[in-house]
Formats: structure tokens, C-alpha cells, sequence
């Protein structure tokens, strides 16, 4: 008779914990009747009367499943697009690769403008006069 008093206890245990899990990580809009706070009191000081109403009544229901989990539908809800990492993402790649292609036309112009300043500054200084003609524009 004590084995059975101490598995009803751990049952009792287990499901106060999962239905604090639930309550505590349930959307602000999908808890029912009571505040959160409410709840988690209630789950704590009546761990088995507590949890049961928080599961037929606090919550709404989810026949489903939760969201993501193999067979669950997420109730008739309108499911939202799957989020794409940014790696994976055709349009972010193909933005980046445009960014970077002209940061780095911007960069070889500049390095194009400082390499024409340098060889006039040579020029002047060794008494020939700059060159405009034989430069190729880029």
C-alpha cells in the first residue's frame, strides 16, 4: 500500500510540474478564466486539483498538438511562413553580394584616385608635367 502512495505522489509531483511548465510558457492570450499569477498559486498550493483545472480549463485547448510538433496542425490556426535563416535566404544573399560588389567599387575607385594623385605628385616633383591623356577612365 505505501508503494502505491508514494507512485500517486510522484504522479502528483509530475503533473504539477508539467502544468507549470505549461501555464508559466502558455501566450498571454491562451490562458483562460484567471490571471497567470493565479494559476501558478493555484498549481503550487493544490498541486493535483490544481493542475487538472489547468489543464481542462485554464488553457484553451490545442487538438492538434502544439505548433511544430509532428502531427500537430496548430488547431486550424493560420500556420506562419517558415522563417528562413539568412543564409539561406536567395533575396539577404543576393543583397550582401550587391553590398559588397560596390564597397569594393567604391574602394578600387579610391584606390584608382589615390594612385593618380601619387604619380602626379612625382611627376611635379621630378619638373615633368602631369599626364591627362595616356590615363584610362574607369
Amino acid at each position: 500500500m505505501a508503494r502505491l502512495g508514494v507512485l500517486l505522489f510522484l504522479v502528483q509531483i509530475v503533473l504539477a510540474v508539467c502544468a507549470l511548465i505549461s501555464c508559466l510558457s502558455a501566450e498571454e492570450g491562451k490562458i483562460r478564466a484567471l490571471p497567470r499569477i493565479a494559476w501558478v498559486l493555484i498549481i503550487l498550493f493544490f498541486p493535483l486539483v490544481g493542475s487538472i483545472a489547468w489543464f481542462i480549463v485554464g488553457r484553451e485547448p490545442n487538438p492538434g498538438g502544439p505548433k511544430g510538433w509532428p502531427g500537430g496542425t496548430g488547431g486550424g490556426e493560420r500556420q506562419r511562413p517558415r522563417q528562413v535563416a539568412p543564409d539561406d535566404d536567395p533575396e539577404f544573399l543576393r543583397s550582401v553580394e550587391e553590398r559588397t560588389q560596390q564597397q569594393d567599387q567604391e574602394l578600387f575607385q579610391r584606390w584608382e584616385e589615390d594612385l593618380r594623385r601619387r604619380e602626379d605628385d612625382l611627376r611635379r616633383r621630378d619638373g615633368e608635367p602631369p599626364r591627362e591623356g595616356d590615363r584610362p577612365e574607369v
